[in-house]
């Protein structure tokens, strides 16, 4: 037991370390809305023209996306299926989001495996998502020609450049204790991209909102049964006090 609080404690104190490791930058709050249909319509669509040829879903059925979306399967199939199975036949609408690069490729182009990116919302977070995908930099040192400043010298290129354009960092010296760090504190646009601003905040909010729905699908039917659950309890609750009541009437 005694172990198992020095891990705790342990783990309690490094969280503002591992949350600095993660490239310090500010979160921005992601505009998240699962019930927004349309919104997760233009996010798969995105997902499928810029994350799915790399980065697999595994966890998750394109038919399931054509249910819950309100999709015909035809739609999702020009949308997503752009695969092939390991026997060389095309995806199936029933098949799971899976891709064709292996992990030994993927290290040689880009010096790591892809994650899955099914319960990448889960674990990182759809602010955090949302502020990647809006932190990439030039940096010529790096392999890709970009940096991060939210994932210091990651491995992915920035797939979403001719989008965004091209931004260079600002930064600024702060003191930590007695040591200057240069700090990015914010991003200078040196090349415009098809998107303005606003355009590309609103594409990778809807971007970031299917990821989220795809981390979890049944979260809407799951929010609304719990409401339903707290009601039936509170009448349950209700009824076993009038029945105690009537129980304990003569001992009271």
């Amino acid at each position: 037991m005694k172990s198992l609080v020095k891990l705790l404690i342990i783990a309690v104190m490094l969280t503002p370390v591992m949350a600095a490791a993660s490239g310090g930058a500010k979160l921005l709050k992601a505009p998240i809305d699962i019930n927004d249909k349309e919104s997760l319509r233009r996010g798969a669509q995105a997902f499928g023209d810029y994350c799915y040829s790399c980065h697999a879903a595994s966890f998750m059925r394109f038919n399931r996306i054509a249910k819950d979306l309100d999709m015909e399967e035809q739609e999702v199939r020009e949308m997503l299926i752009h695969t092939y199975n390991e026997k060389g036949a095309p995806t199936k609408i029933g098949d799971l989001m899976e891709v064709s690069m292996t992990d030994a490729y993927a290290e040689n182009a880009f010096g790591t495996s892809v994650p899955d990116l099914t319960l990448a919302a889960r674990a990182r977070g759809a602010d955090w998502i949302y502020t990647y995908l809006r932190s990439f930099y030039v940096d010529e040192d790096r392999p890709t020609g970009f940096n991060n400043a939210v994932f210091p010298d990651v491995g992915m290129p920035h797939v979403l450049w001719s989008l965004q354009g091209l931004q260079e960092p600002v930064y600024e010296t702060v003191m930590h204790g007695d040591i200057e760090v240069d700090e990015i504190v914010h991003f200078e646009k040196i090349q415009d991209g098809k998107l303005t601003r606003v355009e590309y905040d609103v594409f990778l909010g809807d971007l970031t909102n299917f990821m989220v729905y795809i981390a979890e699908p049944v979260q809407v039917e799951r929010r609304s049964m719990g409401w339903k659950v707290m009601l039936f309890l509170v009448v349950l609750f209700g009824f076993a006090f009038a029945l105690k009541k009537e129980y304990w009437k003569d001992v009271h």
